[in-house]
């Protein structure tokens, strides 16, 4: 029980933190910042990056007898890196 919470309370974690990485990026798009055509770049190359990566996770969770709870559980650790790692940059150039 003690897990589900926990699943639970990163789940919210992720999507609060992933909803303001959107709004970051939609404030840098909005306000015709030079850097946004830029950050447009970096966001759809990371989007191809961080899918191929979540597919390579589960890969080799799978290849290793783990079962599905298991891969997507490891298989989400790449999109929570690459989120965590968004926030900090948009959110670092914006104060």
């Amino acid at each position: 029980m003690l897990k589900f919470w926990g699943n639970c309370c990163e789940a919210v974690r992720f999507t609060c933190e992933a909803q303001a990485v959107i709004s970051a990026r939609l404030m840098l798009f909005a306000s015709n910042d030079p850097q946004a055509a830029v950050e447009a770049g970096r966001m759809i190359a990371e989007k191809m990056v961080a899918f191929a990566d979540v597919q390579a996770a589960a890969e080799r969770a799978l290849a290793r007898g783990r079962g599905v709870y298991e891969a997507a559980e490891e298989a989400y650790q790449p999109l929570r890196r690459q989120v965590h790692a968004n926030s900090r940059r948009l959110l670092a150039t914006a104060h």
